[in-house]
């Protein structure tokens, strides 16, 4: 009787170091990989938007593409603060008489996709070539990009299913941005 409960449990464990491990292993170096294509993707989308000062169609439909090739889906959060310096008045209540103090204040106006998306992808019929489809944006702004694997990766799923849970956090979540160094429009 023990030795056929020993002859099941090394049967057990040889089909787990067998064939469990070695998926569990190549799941994971595919997650890993298909975080460093991202985060490639990433970087050099932002950084290619900070050096030219717009972002077109062209590049946002690349940037999702190198994205798509990880096998996963994203969300992506585009994230843009334009800087803009206001001068300091006094009696800001009668627009007929207000007294400049000296000094300006600095200020941000913030974009995020909903404001970015109808410059990049318009409801009407313009080329993607045309520049009234490019969102531009102005030496010093910050702009920043965030992505996040909306579904179950495969390291995941293998996990999930050996420790019986339902793990529904992003994988792969890499934010990145600076400040827009140049405009070449």
């Amino acid at each position: 009787m023990i030795n056929s409960v020993t002859k099941i449990l090394a049967a057990i464990l040889a089909v787990i170091l067998m064939y469990v491990f070695p998926l569990d292993n190549s799941a994971q170096k595919q997650d890993d990989l298909s975080f460093l294509v991202a985060f490639k993707s990433v970087t050099n989308f932002v950084d290619s938007v900070r050096d030219k000062g717009y972002i077109t169609p062209t590049m946002y439909n690349d940037f999702f593409e190198e994205l798509s090739s990880t096998g996963n889906t994203y969300e992506v959060t585009m994230y843009h603060k334009h800087k803009t310096y206001d001068p300091n008045y006094d009696n800001m209540t009668d627009p007929n008489n207000p007294a400049f103090l000296g000094g300006f204040t600095l200020n941000y106006d913030e974009f995020f996709n909903d404001q970015i998306m109808p410059v990049l992808f318009p409801t009407n019929v313009k080329t993607k070539d045309d520049q009234s489809r490019w969102y531009k944006l102005s030496k010093g702004d910050y702009f920043s990009v965030q992505i996040k694997n909306t579904n179950r990766t495969p390291a995941q799923i293998m996990r999930d299913f050996f420790t019986a849970s339902n793990t529904t956090d992003a994988k792969i979540n890499i934010p990145y941005g600076g400040m827009v160094s140049n405009e070449d429009f």
